[in-house]
């Protein structure tokens, strides 16, 4: 079955991830959500007479919800029936659209990777050609654009109470991961009965670090299609593309972060190809590739990216 969720009052978290929320959406495993989305705080908001297109309600959203502790607009959540804590989500991503003419770009004080380098403030609009699919910066260089959602997942488990909407953890949340467009499947882990899927943050265009604190970030809309998954046990969010696989992990530190996502990706090998811990750590060596997701969010991201050609057919032994 197909579904369709506004962007609006009642439907859009700001900020926070909670597993307490309640749904407002609930849909069967196997069912199809085209789920419209926002950015952008009253700030962000661009000048309409400069010919930028605001999206229809995103004022009111602002005016009527209250803010968490994070930036960021969810719309959300999705109750999938039947997923329990335990199961797994599989989220594919079918598609995904541009809601406006324009992104935005933000330095902060004291933010972004290099904070000591770049102390003044600064947000700037990007028009975006959406017939043509790209963007064109300050300066007169156009990019091709490349969109995905930098924060979207499954609600925390209960006893962690209400979070960010910055950080990434164990559930999603805010990674950042530009490999996940239209095209790839994520797998989270469930905490909480239904799941309680969101989705926001879209980026335009993003290169991995996004180190400066923000991408291109633009209102999206995506088409998911969910499934519950009981034959599978992760502990943190995987995915996959056409030619791809990703684990991911997230940490204070980007070394811990790096290790958690190499140890993802050796377990996976593993469960894939009955290869050994020490084989697979090998095969990680020559033919993973380690790359930092974000360096902005409080925990950083590194994603490991193994080519599926090069995933080994089961090992019998």
């Amino acid at each position: 079955m197909d579904h369709l969720l506004r962007s609006t009052p009642g439907n859009v978290q700001w900020g926070l991830w909670d597993g307490r929320l309640k749904p407002v959406l609930r849909i069967a495993s196997g069912d199809r959500v085209t789920i419209e989305t926002l950015s952008g705080e009253p700030d962000d908001l661009p000048d309409p007479s400069l010919g930028f297109d605001i999206v229809p309600g995103h004022a009111e959203v602002l005016a009527s919800t209250v803010r968490g502790p994070g930036p960021h607009l969810l719309t959300g959540p999705i109750h999938v029936e039947g997923a329990e804590p335990g199961d797994v989500l599989e989220v594919r991503v079918l598609n995904i659209e541009l809601r406006c003419n324009w992104g935005w770009n933000l330095q902060v004080p004291m933010l972004g990777t290099l904070p000591e380098d770049f102390p003044e403030f600064r947000r700037i609009h990007i028009p975006l050609d959406r017939a043509r699919n790209v963007a064109r910066l300050p300066w007169g260089q156009e990019l091709p654009l490349s969109p995905f959602f930098g924060n979207f997942g499954v609600a925390p488990p209960l006893a962690w109470g209400r979070l960010s909407s910055k950080e990434p953890r164990a559930f999603g949340g805010n990674m950042d991961n530009k490999e996940l467009g239209a095209g790839s499947t994520i797998y989270f882990p469930v905490f909480v009965p239904g799941a309680l899927f969101s989705a926001g943050d879209g980026h335009a265009l993003q290169g991995d670090g996004e180190v400066c604190l923000t991408a291109i970030e633009a209102a999206l809309t995506g088409t998911f299609e969910f499934h519950v998954r009981r034959d599978l046990r992760i502990a943190s969010p995987r995915a996959e593309t056409a030619v791809d696989w990703i684990t991911m992990g997230f940490d204070e530190d980007l070394d811990d972060a790096a290790k958690a996502a190499l140890r993802d990706m050796i377990a996976l090998i593993r469960e894939r190809s009955g290869l050994s811990a020490q084989d697979a750590y090998t095969l990680c060596s020559i033919a993973a590739d380690l790359r930092v997701t974000q360096m902005v969010d409080g925990n950083k991201g590194v994603h490991c990216v193994l080519a599926k050609s090069r995933m080994p057919d089961r090992v019998l032994r």
